[in-house]
C-alpha cells in the first residue's frame, strides 16, 4: 500500500498472481474474476479489448479505466450500463509530456521492487520465445 491505496491485480498467469500477492497486492485473480470490492480506478497493460471490458465491470461508481495499451486489439460490444454511474474511459493517447513529469515524480516515491534478467541483444528472438512460454519474472532487457 503506497498513499493509502491498495493494489488488486488481475492477470491470467497463476504465476504472476502469486508474485503480485508476494509484492503486496490485496487481491489477485484472472479477469473473469471480480475484485472483493469495487475499485476506484483500474489501469489495462494488455493490449486486448476484452481486458477493458473486464475492468469496467469492476470499476465502483466514478471509477476510470486507463488504458495504457498503444496499440489495442477490439474492444468488444459491451453493456452501456458498464458506463452508468460516471465511470470512464481514458487512454495513453492523450498522455501529456507534464503527465510524465508528474508520474515520475511520483514513481520516485513509491517503493517498488523490479525484476529484469538482461539478455544480450542476440538473443531478442529467445526472450520473445520464453515471453510467449511464461517464462520470464519481471521484465527482459535487451543489451546491444
Amino acid at each position: 500500500m503506497h498513499q493509502g491505496c491498495e493494489v488488486y491485480v488481475a492477470t491470467r498467469s497463476a504465476a504472476e498472481q502469486a508474485r503480485a500477492l508476494r509484492l503486496g497486492a490485496v487481491w489477485a485473480g484472472d479477469y473473469e474474476a471480480r475484485p472483493p470490492r469495487p475499485l476506484d480506478a483500474a489501469i489495462t497493460f494488455a493490449p486486448a479489448g476484452d481486458v477493458v471490458v473486464a475492468a469496467l465491470r469492476a470499476l465502483g461508481r466514478g471509477g476510470a479505466v486507463a488504458i495504457n495499451a498503444i496499440h489495442l486489439d477490439r474492444v468488444p460490444e459491451f453493456p452501456y450500463e458498464l458506463l452508468w454511474w460516471e465511470r470512464s474511459l481514458r487512454s495513453v493517447a492523450n498522455f501529456t509530456r507534464r503527465d510524465a513529469l508528474d508520474f515520475l515524480q511520483l514513481a520516485a516515491t513509491v517503493p517498488i521492487e523490479t525484476a529484469a534478467e538482461v539478455l544480450p541483444l542476440t538473443e531478442a528472438n529467445a526472450a520473445l520465445q520464453r515471453l510467449a512460454a511464461g517464462d520470464v519474472s519481471g521484465a527482459f532487457v535487451l543489451q546491444p
